[in-house]
């Protein structure tokens, strides 16, 4: 056991960086997450086997394993944590009808644009005075695993860079609070005149210019893969680096894009764009709000992810009331 003497030489950053390559396994990735150098790591690691008398962690081809006594040692570590997380917190009782705070929020851009205005309705009636910065949030790039997809975001969350996220994907891991918001699936935007809405078949889908929503620039993407397996190509005539732009251009243009539903639903009217299924099973995605456990003893990031969920679900309920009223006009 650390002698009452040593208190001083603890730096709380050690833990930190504990429980990352615990739970990394890697000293590499583990730096990545903390957004320093693998050299800082292993020397903040050397710091931790001095003060802990034990080698913590052993070296494989693969990364790192735990010993026995790290093992043990990562419950407790993850409560001092939390408990310091806590404090830090409190210090301040967050009430948002007063709080200036300003709080992050990060969503890959058809999902934002969805929930953000709902959202600034509630902040102006509930907290008048709480800021919101948006984060586009993308996969990262050239990311084959859906596991580590979206590692990025987890990672940024975990610093507090930000609050709270969204993200499509189920494989979240434990250390994080989720909640299911909705499922998104995508349908076809074009001008009301254009000729597949009057002929919309997988051909005419081919033979069309397509427009496609690709922050990099990359005209390759789920659409292709699904018509590959099909044996068909399409030709992508432009991308665009979000949804917004893809919307505005098609109401101006021959093209067509796959936009997600719910944002295409909310916005399409705006600009005279006619909105039709895709003419192939396209798939669909779980969208999840998450936040670190830790996080949540924090007042206010707390009450952000219950208010971002809450409008979520009023979302849905609006979502399915147009849609009764649509069939009962039919």
């Amino acid at each position: 056991m650390l002698k009452p003497t040593h208190l001083h030489r603890i730096d709380l950053n050690l833990l930190v960086l504990f429980q990352a390559v615990l739970e990394e396994l890697h000293v590499g990735r583990a730096a990545t997450r903390l957004h320093i150098s693998a050299s800082a790591v292993s020397h903040g690691l050397t710091r931790l086997r001095r003060l802990l008398n034990d080698p913590l962690f052993l070296r494989t081809p693969k990364g790192v394993v735990p010993t026995a006594r790290a093992a043990e040692l990562a419950e407790p570590i993850a409560d001092i944590l939390a408990r310091a997380t806590h404090v830090v917190a409190s210090a301040e009782p967050f009430n948002p009808e007063t709080s200036t705070r300003r709080f992050s929020i990060g969503a890959p851009d058809g999902v934002s644009a969805v929930l953000l205005r709902p959202l600034l309705n509630e902040l102006q009636r509930l907290a008048p005075r709480v800021d919101v910065s948006v984060r586009q949030l993308l996969p990262t790039h050239g990311e084959t695993s859906p596991e580590r997809a979206w590692r990025e975001a987890f990672a940024d969350l975990e610093v507090r860079e930000m609050d709270v996220a969204i993200v499509p994907s189920p494989h979240i891991p434990t250390r994080f609070h989720r909640r299911a918001l909705y499922t998104e699936d995508f349908v076809l935007a074009m001008r009301p005149d254009h000729d597949y809405a009057k002929d919309p078949s997988l051909s005419r889908y081919c033979e069309s210019e397509h427009l496609m929503v690709s922050l990099r620039g990359d005209p390759h993407g789920f659409v292709d893969t699904a018509l590959e397996q099909r044996g068909m190509r399409r030709r992508v005539a432009l991308t665009v680096p979000n949804f917004m732009f893809a919307l505005a251009v098609v109401a101006d243009t021959n093209m067509i894009a796959a936009l997600p539903r719910h944002f295409a639903s909310m916005y399409a009217s705006r600009f005279d764009v006619k909105l039709c299924e895709l003419p192939f099973p396209a798939g669909k995605s779980e969208l999840h709000a998450i936040v670190p456990k830790v996080a949540l003893l924090d007042a206010g990031v707390a009450w952000l992810f219950e208010l971002v969920c809450d409008q979520a679900s009023a979302n849905r309920r609006i979502n399915r009331a147009k849609k009764s009223a649509s069939r009962m006009l039919r």
